[in-house]
C-alpha cells in the first residue's frame, strides 16, 4: 500500500496563486458623453474620491484640467503622478508617463481622454494603448471619451458637424469595457457652461460655439450617445441572463464566466 502524502504541497499552491494574481485583468470604466464639457471628468474624480475613501489605493495617472475650477477643486487630495515632459518641434508637451504607473502600480488609474495621440516619440502611439498596457498588468483603470470618438460613428459624425474627427479608438475597447457610465446633461445647460467659461478658455469658446458645438450638432450626438448607451446596456443585460440560464440548467459551474 502506498502511504506517500498526496497533500498539495504549499509552495505549489503559493505559485498558482501568485500566477493568477500576476495573469489577473484589470477592470475598465468609461466614463461616457456627448460632448466636453458634460462632467465626465468631473464625475471620474467623485467616483476617485469615493474610491479613496473607501481604501482603495488611486493614483491619477493624468487629467486634463482645462484651468476648470471645480475640476481642481475636486482633485484635491487624490494622489497624482507627475506628467512627463516630451520635447516637439521646441514645445513641451505633457503627456501621461506610463512607465512611472507601471513601476507605482495602484489599484485603480484615472487616465482622461481615451483617444488622445501621444506625442511623437512616446511608447505607444495611442492613449487607449497605453492604457491596455496598464489593464494587462492587472491595474483597474478610470477614462474618458466622448461618442464622437468611437471609430463605428466617426463618419456619421461628420455628416452631423461638417468636421472630421481625427482622434478615434476602437469600438472594441469600448464594447469591452467592464463598465459604461453615461454623463449625461441638456444641450441648453453645456451651451450655459460654454458661455460663462466653464469649458474652455475665452479665446476658444467663441470658436467652438461657431462650429462644434451648436445646439442642433449637441442635440444629435446627445441622441446618438443615449442610444450607443442604450446599446450597451441591453448587451450586457443579454449575457447577464444567457449566463444565469446556462448556472440553472447546471452547464455553468457558480463563479465561471464567458
Amino acid at each position: 500500500m502506498d502511504f506517500s502524502d498526496t497533500r498539495p504541497n504549499p509552495d505549489d499552491i503559493l505559485e498558482d496563486l501568485f500566477i493568477k494574481e500576476q495573469n489577473k485583468k484589470g477592470r475598465l470604466e468609461i466614463f461616457f458623453g456627448y460632448a466636453a464639457g458634460v462632467g465626465k471628468t468631473y464625475a471620474m474624480l467623485d467616483d476617485a474620491q469615493e474610491q479613496m475613501r473607501c481604501g482603495v489605493d488611486v493614483l491619477v495617472g493624468y487629467v486634463e484640467e482645462h484651468t476648470r475650477p471645480e475640476t481642481i477643486q475636486i482633485m484635491s487630495g487624490l494622489p497624482t503622478l507627475a506628467p512627463k515632459i516630451v520635447e516637439y518641434r521646441k514645445i513641451k508637451l505633457k503627456e501621461f508617463d506610463l512607465d512611472a504607473a507601471l513601476k507605482r502600480r495602484p489599484e485603480l488609474i484615472l487616465v482622461d481622454e481615451l483617444a488622445h495621440t501621444n506625442a511623437p516619440g512616446m511608447r505607444n502611439k495611442k492613449r487607449y494603448q497605453d492604457v491596455e498596457e496598464l489593464l494587462n498588468a492587472g491595474i483597474d483603470v478610470f477614462t474618458t471619451v466622448n461618442v464622437q470618438h468611437l471609430e463605428s460613428l466617426n463618419d456619421v459624425v461628420q455628416k452631423i458637424t461638417q468636421i472630421d474627427v481625427k482622434e478615434t479608438i476602437p469600438d472594441d475597447i469600448f464594447n469591452q469595457a467592464d463598465k459604461i457610465r453615461l454623463i449625461d446633461i441638456e444641450p441648453d445647460e453645456l451651451l450655459r457652461r460654454f458661455e460663462s467659461g466653464k469649458v474652455y478658455r475665452p479665446e476658444r469658446t467663441q470658436k467652438a460655439l461657431e462650429n462644434f458645438f451648436t445646439r442642433e450638432n449637441l442635440r444629435l450626438l446627445r441622441e446618438i450617445a443615449m442610444r450607443q448607451a442604450a446599446n450597451r446596456i441591453s448587451a450586457d443585460y443579454f449575457q447577464s441572463n444567457r449566463r444565469l440560464s446556462l448556472r440553472d440548467s447546471g452547464l455553468l459551474p457558480d463563479g465561471a464566466g464567458f
